[in-house]
């Protein structure tokens, strides 16, 4: 293997002097030098609220020297950062030369070759799958070599469509090592979704399965892909993993991965990349139709999301961490992959759904696999909670130190409920905000003093180098506590994104222009009288369903294909379960003749279709205008106060086109309310 090839003498250069301990206990001591003597840049910072004030005014001191004190770097960097955010500039760890593959594995299996790195949580209840460190290095090695050999070059653009499990994080670590640039695509996109992103990122080469298992349902994952590599003429290659015996249809361009990866050799060189060489392109929506190609790179990514995930959830060496999410999300990305694996660490790999074959399923994987921190989103707690009490106490949940959430603020009630009965009143909850913009969690109740409050339902602390703002609709900052505002960010921190993919001025006029110097996260939030972070929800036109953003222009696009739509408006609006869902009013064309539960049947396949599964409609209203302002905007913000029922705020209507199309949307609203109640189909 690589790194055992090289004299000992020369491991210094790649092996960082470990400060063991920096900030190792900073969730539980209140002086910081006790336990980093070695950390002469910190010298002197006794607390949280002064380590944090010191990354704020001395950043580059700061995230200096973390960088060279926790990563593996090949060539040293010359510059800590050179950011301009007018610009949308952002650069960190210049003139550095690094692989994050070997920082994520190579440099650990020549500590501990033999710890474990992954726990595949198979869909089949029990049937899980250790990977060592170095069986990881191996595979990692060997999908690399067989990418090299079909051709695949530093640059290149690599699909990954596949469930969550070994091979697909050893597909995204082998194209770090060889300076691909991975693009994981979440396998429950359409075919049609997932087309669009391999047409934007003009990508030759597509790693799938011949199936997915999820539920104990059979998912054609492959038969997916084939549709969608109708519409992309660049695809050149389409490594087939086998995750079921089943046989699946292979055409001429269909190469089954297992069988060459045989052929290969489980040593391959590590291409030394630049600190801001692209690592991965991750897609995302926006309030345009158009998904985002989000650009991460290289070392301040690995970097931000290594600290966040060591610091936010107190992990410790032979700790076993259980992020939940799926790889083709951000927080499968940072928290299932790079940051629990730089740290050296045993992440699980969850493939699974939380109810199958019983709601008991997460707590008895705890208990089965002795998860130390658990990682899971307000969704699937909120689910889970209308079970009962029991499917949790059944299992030992004594392992647990930590429960953290992600994707949405959870609510109070599924807060009460996740620290008390999973948690055992005894496990401080981490409700973490942040996006796939920035990389790794920005705001939590971790890191802080031992026995430090921690509010339900409230994300709390900025992490260190994280500086929130809050702004008003003039673009003024906001001063002093118990205040709402659009929440920003006032400098630039390592895990940020760079760019979108090939539109770097949609980047700048997304999350720069609206607050000049400030990246915009396009949240709102609300600063309490002690100071802590509250997030109030989007301000722009993104649905938050089951922590899964998406862009209302992307429904609103699926729905308007149909036939008998002439137009159409989607708005976010509260649900039980998945904290939003989607709510689409929409206006027939003349001479329709369809029955209403038909046609919103209908609706929903098409966004099945051309989106995924869970962006479908929960709720469609069918109306003869929609309100509009005499320029033809549709008012939205008067359709999300029908929904809630608060039509006493529905504000000034001055610019309203028509009056009597307001009335006409309410009435049908209160109709669709008492029908849903009576449980009457279409609704």
């Amino acid at each position: 293997m690589w790194l055992m090839k090289k004299p000992l003498a020369s491991l210094r250069v790649l092996l960082p002097d470990r400060l063991g301990s920096l900030l190792a206990r900073c969730c539980s001591s209140a002086n910081i030098s006790a336990f980093m003597p070695e950390a002469a840049a910190f010298a002197g910072v006794r607390d949280y609220p002064a380590l944090r004030q010191f990354s704020l005014q001395q950043t580059e001191r700061f995230w200096g020297a973390l960088a060279r004190d926790r990563l593996s770097w090949i060539s040293p960097f010359d510059t800590v950062s050179d950011c301009d955010l007018s610009r949308g500039k952002i650069r960190w760890f210049e003139g550095g030369q690094l692989n994050v593959s070997v920082n994520c594995i190579d440099r650990h299996v020549h500590t501990s070759p033999d710890k474990v790195a992954l726990i595949w949580e198979r869909d089949e209840p029990g049937a899980e799958v250790r990977v060592t460190y170095r069986q990881l290095l191996e595979l990692t090695c060997r999908m690399a070599n067989t990418l090299k050999r079909q051709g695949v070059r530093k640059g290149d653009r690599v699909i990954i469509y596949m469930p969550t499990s070994p091979v697909a994080v050893a597909s995204m670590l082998a194209c770090a090592r060889i300076g691909a640039v991975h693009t994981v695509v979440f396998a429950g996109f359409s075919a049609e979704a997932l087309a669009g992103r391999i047409q934007d990122a003009q990508s030759e080469t597509v790693i799938t399965t011949n199936q997915a298992v999820r539920g104990g349902k059979i998912i054609e994952l492959k038969q997916t892909v084939d549709q969608a590599v109708k519409m992309c003429p660049s695809v050149k290659r389409v490594l087939v993993a086998k995750r079921t015996e089943n046989e699946v249809p292979m055409s001429n361009i269909d190469i089954p991965l297992e069988e060459e990866m045989k052929k290969e050799e489980t040593m391959c060189d590590p291409v030394a990349m630049e600190s801001e060489d692209m690592l991965f392109l991750l897609y995302t929506s926006g309030s345009t139709g158009k998904p985002k190609g989000i650009v991460h790179t290289q070392a301040g990514y690995l970097l931000y999301t290594s600290v966040t995930h060591r610091y936010v959830f107190d992990y410790h060496d032979g700790d076993v961490f259980g992020c939940v999410a799926d790889i083709g999300w951000i927080t499968g990305h940072s928290y299932a992959v790079y940051g629990p694996l730089c740290n050296g660490g045993t992440t699980v790999l969850f493939e699974s759904t939380p109810v199958y074959p019983n709601p008991g399923r997460y707590w008895e994987m705890v208990e089965r696999t002795k998860i130390n921190q658990f990682y899971g989103a307000p969704t699937a707690i909120r689910l889970l909670l209308k079970y009962g009490d029991e499917w949790v106490k059944s299992h030992d949940r004594s392992s647990l130190k930590v429960l953290g959430s992600v994707g949405e603020p959870i609510n109070p009630e599924a807060w009460d409920w996740y620290y008390r009965v999973v948690g055992d009143s005894r496990c401080p909850v981490v409700d973490t905000w942040w996006q796939t913009e920035t990389g790794g969690i920005c705001i939590a109740p971790h890191p802080a003093e031992r026995d430090a409050e921690i509010v339900p339902a409230m994300a709390m602390r900025p992490f260190f180098g994280i500086d929130p703002v809050l702004m008003d609709e003039q673009g003024r900052r906001l001063t002093g506590n118990s205040i709402s505002g659009s929440l920003c960010i006032a400098q630039p921190w390592p895990g940020m994104a760079r760019t979108l993919y090939n539109d770097h001025n949609r980047f700048v006029e997304t999350y720069f222009k609206p607050y000049p110097n400030h990246f915009f996260t396009g949240d709102g939030a609300y600063r309490s009288a002690k100071g802590y972070y509250q997030i109030t929800g989007r301000l722009d036109d993104v649905i938050n369903i089951s922590g899964h953003r998406l862009g209302t222009a992307e429904i609103e696009g699926a729905v308007n294909q149909h036939l008998v739509v002439a137009e159409s408006a989607a708005i976010g609006c509260a649900h039980e379960i998945k904290g939003e869902a989607s709510y689409v009013f929409i206006v027939l064309k003349d001479g329709v003749d369809m029955s209403e539960q038909v046609i919103r049947e209908e609706l929903r396949d098409v966004v099945s279709q051309k989106i995924a599964k869970y962006a479908a409609p929960d709720f469609i209203q069918i109306v003869k205008r929609l309100p509009k302002t005499r320029s033809g905007k549709i008012m939205r913000r008067v359709l999300r106060k029908v929904v809630e029922c608060k039509l006493d705020e529905l504000g000034d209507l001055t610019t309203l086109d028509d009056h009597t199309a307001v009335q006409e949307i309410v009435a049908g609203h209160k109709e669709m309310l008492e029908n849903t109640a009576k449980g009457k189909a279409g609704f």
